[in-house]
């Protein structure tokens, strides 16, 4: 597994895993056993707290399974069984397979993107934003989350579920992306030039992202990396001065 994709958690072999090859048994996730109390009342849960924890342990399998199988091999009655809960609790709470693929989508989505607005409104003066935008955009587009929602739009052309996908996913990263212009503009740069530089700079990073499917070369991405940031820094230089 290269350096790039430890960083990024992206499964190595993602072409063998395409092409059927060996998986993995399916087993759900230990759970360590926490040490008894020995003193105070016990805290019962409300069936609602216990309903979004099954929830959320389906989803989390759910995207397990797809970093594994891939779309086109993702099967929900292993869904089930990785997430350690009844078949039945699965089917109440997603009793479609597009319900649960869309779901799953969703909850990465809209994690990452909450993610990508928190970095974005900590920054501080005087920090490399660019840089750091290049850091959160190549945490999302270099991970299986980004590949496997590739898949499922590639294989769903045409149809109102690729839609409702496209729709999703849309909202969730300009949401982000508005959180990144701001902090860029934040800094003193214009408002075009920021979103200018911004939609290059994820342009690049996603470019290079499909780049890894054929020619994952780590060492060349930071090169090129670092010479866009200088590029970058010089239009803007350039753009500010002439204000």
């Amino acid at each position: 597994m290269s350096q790039s994709e430890r960083a990024a958690g992206r499964p190595s072999h993602e072409a063998e895993r395409h092409a059927g090859g060996v998986v993995p048994p399916l087993r759900p996730a230990r759970r360590g056993r926490k040490p008894v109390a020995k003193a105070g009342p016990r805290v019962r849960r409300t069936q609602a707290e216990r309903s979004q924890e099954t929830r959320a342990r389906i989803l989390e399998a759910a995207a397990e399974l797809m970093h594994r199988r891939g779309y086109a091999h993702f099967r929900t009655a292993e869904v089930a069984q990785l997430a350690g809960v009844s078949r039945g609790a699965q089917l109440h709470h997603f009793s479609t397979k597009e319900k649960l693929v869309f779901a799953t989508l969703e909850y990465v989505f809209l994690e990452a993107a909450a993610k990508s607005r928190g970095r974005a409104r900590s920054v501080r003066g005087g920090t490399d934003v660019l840089g750091q935008i290049l850091d959160d955009a190549r945490e999302l587009f270099f991970s299986a989350n980004f590949f496997i929602s590739l898949d499922i739009v590639m294989s769903t052309t045409g149809t109102p579920f690729r839609k409702r996908v496209l729709a999703m996913v849309r909202e969730a990263r300009l949401a982000a992306e508005q959180a990144w212009c701001q902090a860029l503009t934040a800094t003193g740069i214009p408002e075009r030039v920021a979103d200018d530089i911004l939609w290059l700079t994820l342009s690049i990073v996603r470019g290079f992202a499909i780049r890894m499917l054929w020619q994952d070369e780590p060492d060349r991405f930071d090169r090129l990396f670092t010479i866009w940031r200088g590029m970058a820094r010089t239009y803007i230089e350039s753009a500010t001065a002439r204000r």
